[in-house]
């Protein structure tokens, strides 16, 4: 039971982690200080994408499913498995990636515009 758990759990952090690479950039709006937490995780989400490493979640994950008398992941890992093909067709997986990109970089450029408005409102105030 507990490896089950334990395989049920790193495949929820992994869905979590994918979600907050994707959309986390629009939380440091509000918590500017998260920007570097998510810089991280982009550019580590990122590196995974354009070189192919395989996340340790995963490994995490077969190893508990597996542990439990479960399937582990197919070898083309989490997001082939509970994404592609599920959530958007196989075929457009460079679109998604892409679209992901893309919502990261708009949530930076909202960042970095709400940030230079800040810090010129700052100014502006008299002390």
């Amino acid at each position: 039971m507990i490896y089950r758990i334990i395989g049920d759990t790193a495949m929820v952090v992994h869905a979590a982690f994918i979600l907050y690479m994707a959309i986390g950039g629009f939380l440091a709006w509000k918590w500017p200080r998260t920007f570097w937490i998510h810089l991280g995780c982009a550019l580590y989400g990122l590196s995974i994408s354009v070189v192919g490493w395989i996340c340790p979640l995963t490994y995490v994950e077969n190893w508990g499913r597996e542990n439990a008398g479960q399937a582990g992941l197919p070898d083309e890992g989490f997001i082939d498995h509970y994404l592609t093909g599920v959530i958007y067709p196989e075929e457009h997986l460079v679109t998604v990636q892409a679209g992901v990109g893309a919502v990261v970089v708009l949530s930076w450029t909202g960042l970095a515009l709400l940030t230079l408005r800040r810090h010129r409102a700052r100014q502006d105030t008299p002390a």
